[in-house]
Formats: C-alpha cells, sequence, structure tokens
C-alpha cells in the first residue's frame, strides 16, 4: 500500500483526535433550564398520547439518532470515525448509570455538532430558503445570494438571538445595486428586498409569512377568503414599506439603485380611491418618533417579546424542520381555520423561547431531546400513524443539499470548511443540485423523478464515487490489510448508512464477496446498492 494510501485509511477508519472538524470545537454547556422544559413538553404529549388511545414508537437506538441528528445539524451523515466512537458502548458498561451515560453521550454530541462551521453552513440554508426562496428560481437574484449568505453565517457564527436576526433583516440599510459587481461578496441582507422587487405588497406579504406565520397576501385584491383578514389590513401593513423607491430605469431589481423616505407611511389600496394609515396586524397605529424609520417601528413591533406570534412561528419552523411537520402545518400558515394540533404544547415552547432571549440553540436543544424526536421511525403500532399525533418519527426525504453532502462525505470527498458552491468538481455539484431540486412545501411529501434515480445509478459523481480505481472510501476500505472481509463490509456500512450491517445482511455479502471473480468489484458492487438504497436517501 502506498503512503497516500494509508492515509486515506486513516482518514476514514480511525477516530484520530486532530481531524478538522471534531478539533476545532470545544464543547458548549449551555443546557440550563433544557431539562425543565423538555419534561414539560414530554408529560403534555404522555397525556395526549393517553387520551388519545396512542401507544408511541420505541425510543430510537444510538446509530438512529445519531445519523438523524447529524443530517438535521450539520447537513450531512457523519462519518466513520465520528460513528464508530459514539456506538461505542464501553464507557457505558463502566457506569452504573446506563441512560444517564447514554444521555451524556448524546449531549456531547448535539454541542460538538452545535459548535461546528457545518451547523453555520446547513442553518444558512435553511434559513435562505425561508427568507428569500425567490434565488431558487431566478437566475438574476441568484447572484445575490452570496452576500446574504455571508451574512446568515455571520449572524450564525456570532449566535445571534432570533429576534436581533430578524430586526437586522427588517432593518437593513439598502445599498445601491452595480451591474458589474451586484454586491455578490459583501455580506448584506438587502436580497431579501431585492428579492421581492421593493414592492410594499411583496415584502409586507413576506413578512407576515416567515415571522408572524400569516399568509396574508391572500387579502391583498379582497377580504381573505378563509380567515379574518381584511383587505384594508393588508395595504395598511404595507403601508411600513412605502418609502422604499427603486431608481426609474429598466435595471432589473437585482441590481437596481433605490432611495428611501422616512415620510410615506399611507398607501392608496390600488383600483380604489382608498388610502390606509400603516398599522399593525393587531389593528393597532404605531406611534411615530421622531428619527425611528417606519421600518424600524414595524421591526420593534414584529419582534417584541409581547408579540405571541413572532415567537410562535419561529418555534413552529424549527419543530417542522427536525419532525418533519409543525404544529401548524404549512409551517407559516397559522389562521382560525388551520389551528395548532397541540396548542398548549406550542404556546409553551414559544413562552421559553422568548424567556430564553430568543436563543435558537436552546430551543434547538429542547426539540432534540424532546421524547417525539427521540422516537424510532420504526412503526410497531397502528395507533402511530396519524401524523399529527407525533408518536413516531417521520422518515423524510433529504433536500438536494443534503443528499450531495452525504455522499461527499460517503465518497470520502466532503470539505468541511468550504461554502456551498466550492465543492472541488462545481459542475457536478451544480447539475446534481438542479437535478433534485423540487417545488414541495412539505418535507415529507418531496417527489422522486426517473432523472433522479439514473444520477444516483450511473450519474458522474456516484459511478466516480464507488469505482475502485478513483473512490477514496472505497479504495481505502478494500485495500487495508487489517481488516477481513466482514470488517470491510461493516465499514462500507458504518461509511453510507451510520449502522453495522445486521447479520442476515452481513452473512449475505460476505458470501457474495467470496464467491465473486474480482473482489475488489464485488465490494464497488455493494456499495453501490448501499448508496442507492432508500435508507440512504432519508432521514428517519
Amino acid at each position: 500500500m502506498t503512503r497516500l494510501g494509508f492515509l486515506a485509511v486513516i482518514s476514514v477508519l480511525v477516530p484520530l483526535s486532530l481531524r478538522a472538524e471534531e478539533t476545532r470545537l470545544q464543547p458548549e454547556k449551555s443546557w440550563q433550564g433544557v431539562d425543565e422544559v423538555v419534561a414539560k413538553i414530554d408529560a403534555l404529549f404522555e397525556k395526549s398520547w393517553t387520551d388519545n388511545g396512542i401507544t408511541p414508537a420505541n425510543p430510537a437506538g444510538d446509530a438512529e439518532f445519531l445519523r438523524r441528528t447529524y443530517l438535521d445539524l450539520a447537513g450531512k451523515i457523519p462519518p466513520v470515525s465520528v460513528t464508530r466512537r459514539f456506538l461505542d458502548d464501553s464507557r457505558l458498561v463502566i457506569l452504573d448509570e446506563v441512560e444517564a451515560a447514554r444521555l451524556k453521550k448524546r449531549r456531547e454530541m448535539i454541542d460538538r455538532l452545535l459548535a461546528a462551521p457545518t451547523y453555520v453552513t446547513s442553518f444558512t440554508d435553511f434559513w435562505q430558503a425561508a427568507l428569500i426562496p425567490e434565488v431558487e428560481t431566478d437566475q438574476q437574484l441568484r447572484g445575490l445570494s452570496p452576500g446574504f449568505e455571508a451574512w446568515l453565517r455571520n449572524k450564525l457564527m456570532d449566535d445571534v438571538a432570533y429576534d436581533e436576526l430578524a430586526r437586522e433583516l427588517l432593518t437593513a440599510q439598502l445599498t445601491n445595486g452595480n451591474q458589474q459587481n451586484p454586491r455578490a461578496s459583501e455580506a448584506t441582507p438587502d436580497a431579501f428586498f431585492r428579492a421581492k422587487q421593493f414592492k410594499p405588497e411583496d415584502l409586507a406579504a413576506a413578512t407576515s409569512r416567515v415571522f408572524l406565520g400569516v399568509r396574508l397576501e391572500c387579502a391583498q385584491c379582497h377580504h381573505h377568503p378563509f380567515d379574518t383578514w381584511k383587505r384594508e389590513q393588508f395595504w395598511g401593513f404595507a403601508a411600513f414599506y412605502t418609502g422604499i423607491r427603486p431608481a426609474a430605469g429598466n435595471a432589473p431589481a437585482a441590481l437596481a439603485e433605490v432611495s428611501e423616505t422616512q415620510k410615506l407611511t399611507k398607501v392608496k389600496i390600488p383600483d380604489t380611491d382608498q388610502f390606509v394609515e400603516a398599522s399593525f396586524l393587531d389593528n393597532r397605529k404605531p406611534t411615530w418618533t421622531d428619527g425611528i424609520s417606519p421600518r424600524q417601528t414595524l421591526a420593534d413591533w414584529v419582534t417584541s417579546p409581547t408579540n405571541p406570534r413572532f415567537a410562535r412561528t419561529a418555534v413552529n419552523r424549527l419543530w417542522g424542520h427536525f419532525l418533519g411537520r409543525g404544529f401548524v402545518e404549512p409551517v407559516d400558515d397559522f389562521g382560525e381555520s388551520n389551528p395548532a394540533t397541540h396548542p398548549e404544547i406550542l404556546n409553551l415552547l414559544a413562552e421559553e423561547f422568548v424567556a430564553h432571549d430568543f436563543d435558537l440553540k436552546f430551543l434547538i436543544r429542547v426539540i432534540v431531546s424532546s421524547r417525539p424526536y427521540q422516537l424510532t421511525s420504526r412503526l410497531s403500532h397502528a395507533s402511530q400513524e396519524p401524523i399529527e399525533h407525533f408518536a413516531l418519527f417521520r422518515s423524510r426525504g433529504l433536500t438536494p443539499r443534503k443528499i450531495f453532502n452525504s455522499l461527499a462525505v460517503a465518497l470520502g470527498t466532503f470539505e468541511p470548511f468550504t461554502v456551498p458552491g466550492q465543492f472541488q468538481d462545481g459542475q457536478a455539484e451544480t447539475e446534481f443540485l438542479d437535478t433534485f431540486r423540487n417545488e414541495s412545501d412539505s418535507v415529507l411529501e418531496r417527489p422522486t423523478t426517473i432523472l433522479q434515480a439514473l444520477v444516483m445509478m450511473n450519474g458522474r459523481l456516484i459511478t466516480r464515487g464507488t469505482s475502485f480505481e478513483e473512490s477514496r472510501t472505497l479504495r481505502a476500505i478494500v485495500d487495508y490489510p487489517l481488516m477481513s472481509n466482514r470488517e470491510k463490509i461493516e465499514t462500507l456500512y458504518l461509511a453510507a448508512l451510520t449502522r453495522k450491517p445486521r447479520a442476515k445482511e452481513l452473512d449475505r455479502l460476505t458470501a457474495f464477496v467470496e464467491n465473486h471473480d474480482n473482489a475488489s468489484q464485488a465490494f464497488a458492487d455493494i456499495y453501490w446498492s448501499v448508496l442507492n438504497s432508500s435508507e440512504f436517501l432519508f432521514n428517519h
């Protein structure tokens, strides 16, 4: 074996403490108050299950929990070295309190993930998708995406509170576009305004939907058909943005220069002679203060601890991210005709989120420690089937970015400190993400296509990654002289599925390798099959 090959084996198989993603982290000790909140919501779920005659699923095993939490927090599966360490139960034997030791082990892992750069990158993707979904379909707006991503990364790296992040976004100083360089590299949130073309009605609709859980756009042209919102309320909310004026000309909003006046606080409802003053969604009129702009006044109201919609919407969005659906579904559609499944739990989480100063990591720790999140995804009782009871962890298809990043980990090409769009094979990355892009709002309903299946079966990334000559992971495992065939198969499973093969799987695949004319090709076929399994493509 060459020196390079041996180093590849070490990087894939051995849990070195000097691995970049592991060593630059210091586990955080920020669990104060988490246990109390978790105990309360678990008790409420237990009561709900009992009242509805539901037998909840069993607790998830360590392998299941590790993969799930890595995908949700880091946006990728864990490397083999991390998986081996986590599944090593030797320290559980040493300690008398096995469950306490398992809890400690899981918390340490969660702390490492929350402190890692992959958390920042993963949740930059998450918040960008919520705030400026237009960049997925608008080529001109994609040029503004890097600046917005940089701004979000800075906020997440600094652990900025959620209310501060929202306030800074809504009150952002609007920069002037430049057709030669549309501020692509500068960290700025003004892509939020440019994506909405600076239109008051679009900005109002986005603000109410993202931060308040109200699909107010349904009241833009007439009273809301299914809720109590009036057309006057929509335009009164839009009036906070009427001072923004893109320069006249043919430049698209993504590149346009913009000016803003602080004196316009009313708007004319289209196709009428009616003017409405700026007003909040609770029908209160703002108190104007010299030197405080309309957008600042709006941001103060939106993010106020006394505004229950703000905290509840954030909680619901994150609960939906981790559990597959929110207490209210869709996550940004609160209304009288769409009540929460568990209003008491939603309100409790929102109150605690406010009490802990809108700390996103506190909220995340509570959610991933809750009993619903720590249940297995294996159905064991018919009563677990209704999604809205959270009595079973729901399997869900991975996002295109998570599939790509997980493949990169499994194939040995993941770069933990790069940002999206800087993979070593940029063309393969772009083609892959475009192929797997989908328009479904629900993470539980991600449709697959024939083209996606073909890319997974024989696309450039998979073909190279499962080729004995070109795959770093595959060759490192197959060439390693100190492992038996059974151990090599086990390592392939750990690399792709974050679990060891079951006894029947291991026996069958070992026989397949030993009876094959070319053992290296047999291992390559096994790895190809594992990477093309639904188990790899789903979070479960």
